[in-house]
């Protein structure tokens, strides 16, 4: 069994505990302020304008998913608008950040639909664009079907995200074509089961550079996520050798992670985002960040023994 899969499927099984929950919320703040900029809209704005001094962009994410009622939804709608609305007099790129099951995706996708729109229809008069994140695989059809839907509908500022490690994204990548999507292109950091997504970490890799090379090829705008260094590499000499400008794609990074690469290719010309998350729903974000790095478990139980 691959030792990287086994390790996150062990890591997001156990954090699913409420006790374990409870622990890690009481006793890891140090872990927490590494990877998310604060709880307030005002924190996270600080975050963004201290990267914009380093020349990487910002990409504000108020988290929170997978809510429980209308009301739920509509709150998580309405701290949305009130980011746009701070952003919009920025000097700077303004980009946020959703998942759809924080609008109410899990209860019904026209409520999610709805709610989307209404943001949509201030975020893009304001300049501010829209990525819809891409959630769990049982949830990626609706969100292909509302990405789809709002494109029909006439708006532009609004991009789309694809997981390199579930079997199906080649072919929905084929079907998102005739939409000129902006791709943001990730590995996929969610438990999933075998028979749906790629079981072994090489794969996933080699996934991950075929679809984004075949991206590019079809003349999308590509935003690359992943911070291993021989993706970005290969990235880079491919765009060279074909002759792909750099403003055809990017490199974006988790906010905490890596921040020295991010300067160095911001450097280099190339456009280099990190994404910022914020709020007090910061625990299922965080969970999935111990599970990509067994560094963060030790950070974890460091925090433990020590706090």
């Amino acid at each position: 069994m691959n030792l990287d899969l086994a390790y996150r499927s062990f890591v997001l099984g156990v954090a699913g505990h409420p006790q374990v929950e409870r622990l890690i919320k009481h006793r890891a703040k140090g872990l927490v302020r590494r990877y998310v900029a604060g709880e307030t809209l005002e924190e996270a704005l600080k975050a963004a304008e201290a990267l914009e001094r380093e020349g990487v962009h910002a990409i504000l994410d108020l988290l929170g998913e997978m809510v429980r009622t209308e009301e739920e939804a509509r709150a998580f709608q309405r701290g949305l608008l009130e980011l746009v609305w701070a952003l919009a007099g920025k000097p700077w790129p303004k980009y946020i950040s959703l998942k759809l099951t924080q609008l109410g995706l899990d209860l019904s996708e026209d409520l999610a639909l709805a709610l989307l729109r209404e943001v949509l229809r201030e975020a893009e008069p304001r300049g501010v664009f829209v990525r819809l994140d891409m959630e769990d695989s049982p949830r990626v059809e609706a969100t292909l079907r509302i990405y789809k839907a709002l494109r029909e509908e006439g708006f532009s500022q609004v991009g789309i995200v694809l997981q390199s490690y579930l079997y199906r994204t080649e072919k929905d990548l084929l079907d998102l074509l005739p939409y000129r999507p902006n791709l943001r292109l990730v590995k996929g950091a969610y438990r999933e089961p075998k028979e749906v997504a790629f079981p072994d970490k090489r794969l996933i890799d080699a996934e991950y550079l075929h679809l984004g090379k075949l991206a590019l090829k079809e003349g999308l705008y590509v935003a690359f996520a992943t911070h291993d260094p021989r993706i970005i590499a290969e990235l880079k000499r491919y765009t060279e050798a074909m002759g792909i400008p750099r403003s055809r794609f990017e490199f974006q990074f988790l906010y905490g992670v890596r921040p020295e690469e991010q300067r160095r290719l911001a450097q280099e010309g190339y456009t280099v985002r990190a994404y910022v998350p914020y709020g007090r729903d910061w625990y299922p974000y965080l969970t999935r960040r111990i599970a990509e790095r067994p560094e963060n478990l030790l950070l974890v139980l460091r925090s433990l023994v020590s706090g």
